[in-house]
């Protein structure tokens, strides 16, 4: 794995970070970390992860501690671990040198937080369904977190890295497996391994068409497609995201061949001409006449390939987005609403074909997003299209039985916009069907 390329230290990046902020939001500002969750018993807790914001300009992922941020300075709260934690879990880093180590200019116990709190600004817990108290400071945040600085863009790299080698240990991994379950064993086994977490509940299916299947238990056949969702997290909370598919048997069918190519070239035509400046929204419509394009000339579509996006014909086999922001969160600030993804005057359309968008802005540099285009058949939409007959001068019902083999594909991969194009931080997994093959069948 990658070594350590950080320029700065972590406690010079975060002071940076404030300063930005005291520069746009000169309010005081209090950010909670949130604490663990009880499962049964005090002691036997779900796996904690702070807040992303409060993460920002922490840095590290304290659990049970607050910091108040003004004029560029930081002050820690949170307790000393007691005696009786200690006993249990080993010593832990006084509060004065976690302080120390992030750059606070203060730091004081939890209960000194109250005395702050009134004054400040704050995220309410659902800053999504509420945001207005303080739709400011939302705004402040998402124009700071947009653009990555040096080191979150090197956190996100080596989460990438990792997230490439779970992909290929899953895909070395599949002639060998009878179920999902043992393909994602193998992919998060590289992922633990690394002293880092899955950014997201892993996706590793043969059931492709539900989007965000998250059972593990079919068994897996020679005409399978495995479609595997799996994104390591640095242990700092940055965040990657890949998506591939593969033939359990180690070579694609004829039909599936031909679909995964049209979804790569989706994919493909997309990275071309992603660069500062580039509406996001233009990107999915891109994806979005290439897949109409070639499933026309595969006979599935029929008629012209813009009216049929027009018409959302096209959003029958691809109803989501080509892709969301990436950061420290896998949907980044999307706790947030819209307000991250939509530039300021935007708003989500009811168009089938557009309405699950995650990201309407123009690229800019130090942006990172993810491209996934995919197809998929989803009974819960196709049965209802047919039956319907609205569809019936679009889509050539009989034809499209021809590759009913094909439940999902998607091929998703991180990009970075940079001040000349993109680069895709993920590309040393191939996307290229050969090489798919190849990594599978161990060839």
């Amino acid at each position: 794995m990658p070594p350590q390329t950080n320029p700065l230290p972590l406690a010079a990046v975060l002071q940076h970070r404030r300063d930005r902020l005291a520069e746009i939001y000169p309010g005081p500002v209090v950010l909670e970390s949130g604490r663990a969750v009880s499962r049964n018993f005090p002691a036997n807790t779900y796996p904690f992860r702070a807040n992303s914001h409060f993460l920002y300009f922490a840095g590290l992922p304290l659990a049970n501690a607050a910091i108040h941020l003004a004029g560029g300075r930081l002050t820690l709260f949170m307790d000393d671990t007691s005696p009786e934690a200690a006993l249990w879990h080993g010593p832990s880093p006084s509060r004065d040198a976690i302080a120390a180590e992030i750059g606070a200019d203060a730091a004081y116990p939890y209960q000194d937080l109250e005395a702050k709190r009134a004054e400040a600004a704050t995220l309410p817990r659902q800053a999504a369904a509420n945001p207005e108290p303080s739709q400011s400071l939302i705004e402040a945040l998402v124009t700071l977190r947009l653009h990555h600085d040096d080191y979150a863009l090197d956190q996100i790299r080596q989460a990438a890295a990792v997230s490439v080698a779970a992909h290929k240990a899953g895909m070395a991994a599949t002639q060998g497996a009878t179920t999902e379950a043992q393909v994602r064993a193998a992919m998060e086994q590289v992922i633990i391994g690394q002293g880092m977490a899955c950014a997201y509940n892993s996706i590793v299916t043969v059931h492709g068409e539900v989007l965000h299947n998250e059972q593990y238990h079919h068994g897996l056949a020679p005409g399978d497609l495995l479609l595997a969702d799996v994104g390591a997290e640095a242990a700092s909370g940055w965040a990657s995201d890949i998506t591939r598919t593969w033939p359990v048997s180690g070579q694609f069918t004829s039909a599936q061949r031909d679909i995964y190519d049209l979804v790569l070239a989706a994919h493909d035509a997309c990275i071309a001409v992603a660069r500062p400046g580039v509406e996001y929204r233009d990107l999915h419509l891109l994806a979005c006449r290439t897949l109409a394009a070639g499933l026309v000339d595969l006979g599935v579509l029929k008629g012209d390939p813009d009216i049929l996006v027009e018409r959302d014909v096209h959003a029958l086999f691809f109803p989501h987005g080509v892709g969301h922001l990436l950061g420290l969160d896998v949907h980044d600030m999307e706790d947030l609403g819209d307000v991250a993804g939509y530039a300021t005057g935007r708003s989500r359309s009811d168009r089938f074909g557009l309405k699950f968008l995650r990201l309407d802005r123009p690229l800019a540099v130090n942006m990172v997003v993810t491209i996934e285009p995919g197809f998929y058949q989803v009974p819960g939409i196709l049965g209802p299209a047919r039956q319907s007959g609205q569809y019936d001068d679009a889509i050539s019902w009989s034809r499209l039985e021809e590759f009913q083999g094909v439940r999902g594909i998607r091929i998703e991969n991180d990009v970075e916009i940079t001040p000349t194009g993109c680069t895709v931080l993920t590309d040393a997994l191939p996307t290229h069907a050969d090489a798919i093959e190849a990594l599978v069948s161990g060839r």
